[in-house]
């Protein structure tokens, strides 16, 4: 019987306040107990004791709050099955928790898929899987003109009525909305979500920057995918790229692929915004740790060469991206430090999320969502809640 208390010995740990430079972590039930230095280690009796390369560093699971699908699994596939490889395919990159992002697509799939999750997380979810923190819904309150690989046919104007229906199927799960503040009651939307402390984010959006600066301040407090389907920056119209870059109260998401956004831009966004107002996302589809070739999103065709995926028509449309890979890309791109990199990865999404009390960090009587990194911050070992959830030695 594996036991429920584990050590994790003799490794660098990344806290949130210090660097352990040669440290342990206890936890119990999946929760961590105890975290310092080795000279401070005794009753270690019952517990399963891993020591560990002194090379290798512990850092806080990554949270992934845009992802569509992996492994050949996608969140509109309405399945306990898809979830479920989703949930054991993603420990795999670092990832301990994650928000089932949706598509748009006609209010039937979308139904499903709310009520899919729902019922997953109320009656599925096991630890020792990446966890399904909630759902991050992606259009259809869109602006057809930066639809990227969204559907057009189904985007539609924000709609507070159908968005309550929504929220209702998803049992409160709905935790972020992209929407294109531009369109139609948007305003009045924006509003409504604030006051359920649902974050509402910016993208697939033509708003200018007076437009994106009303919508911060009826409550808009986040950008997707930053650079991404959005008007552009211009020196006469600053659009929703300049109100990202120069707004404190926007944090953004952003696809550290090196395909969407130029590593320059990503350095660009680093600079401007600080790792204080950053999130690292994946945006993956189904494709994501398969082969080349032929998938399908939102209906859609979509091919994958080389680690871009595009539409028929050679629109960009999600990554195969990991989380692993976006926390290494960052660190080169940006320069910045490991520290400043689990903000963006760990900390950041765990804030903006508001589950910072239990996750984002390695605390006392937080999750033991824990990501083994060696010295080239490859990912060794993942623990979901407490329990070992991926380990490259047994692969």
């Amino acid at each position: 019987m594996v036991k429920n208390k584990t050590i994790l010995t003799n490794i660098q740990i990344h806290t949130e306040q210090r660097v352990i430079p040669s440290g342990y972590i206890k936890f119990e039930n999946g929760k961590i107990t105890d975290v310092n230095d080795m000279s401070y280690l005794s009753g270690t009796g019952d517990y399963q004791t891993i020591e560990l390369p002194s090379s290798y560093k512990a850092i806080p699971g990554m949270i992934d709050i845009h992802i569509h699908g992996a492994g050949g699994a996608d969140v509109m596939d309405a399945t306990t099955e898809s979830l479920q490889i989703m949930a054991t395919t993603l420990p795999k990159e670092g990832t301990t928790g994650f928000l089932a992002t949706t598509i748009t697509q006609n209010q039937q799939a979308i139904d499903k898929a709310l009520e899919n999750v729902n019922n997953f997380i109320e009656t599925k979810q096991q630890i020792g899987q990446s966890e399904i923190i909630g759902i991050h819904l992606e259009g259809p309150f869109i602006n057809k003109i930066r639809a990227g690989a969204q559907p057009t046919q189904f985007i539609t104007n924000p709609d507070l009525a159908l968005f309550k229906k929504w929220q209702v199927l998803s049992n409160n799960h709905i935790k972020i909305v992209t929407l294109a503040p531009e369109q139609p009651n948007a305003m009045e939307f924006i509003r409504y979500l604030k006051q359920q402390n649902i974050i509402s984010s910016v993208g697939h959006s033509d708003a200018t920057l007076e437009q994106v600066d009303q919508a911060v301040a009826a409550g808009l407090s986040q950008v997707t995918h930053l650079f991404n389907q959005m008007r552009e920056f211009h020196h006469r119209e600053p659009g929703v790229v300049g109100a990202a870059l120069l707004r404190d109260d926007l944090i953004a998401e952003i696809i550290t692929d090196g395909i969407h956004v130029h590593p320059n831009a990503v350095q660009l966004a680093f600079q401007q915004k600080t790792a204080d107002r950053l999130i690292l996302i994946t945006d993956a589809i189904r494709a994501k740790c398969l082969r080349d070739g032929t998938y399908e999103l939102g209906g859609q065709r979509v091919t994958v060469e080389s680690g871009k995926v595009v539409l028929d028509d050679g629109t960009l449309a999600g990554s195969v991206l990991t989380m692993g890979q976006a926390f290494k890309n960052i660190l080169s791109f940006s320069n910045c430090s490991i520290k400043e990199a689990i903000l963006m990865s760990s900390v950041n999404p765990a804030k903006q999320l508001n589950i910072f009390d239990r996750k984002g960090s390695i605390e006392n009587g937080k999750d033991a969502d824990i990501v083994i990194l060696n010295e080239n911050n490859d990912i060794i070992m993942t623990y979901c809640r407490g329990k070992l959830a991926f380990n490259k030695g047994a692969e």
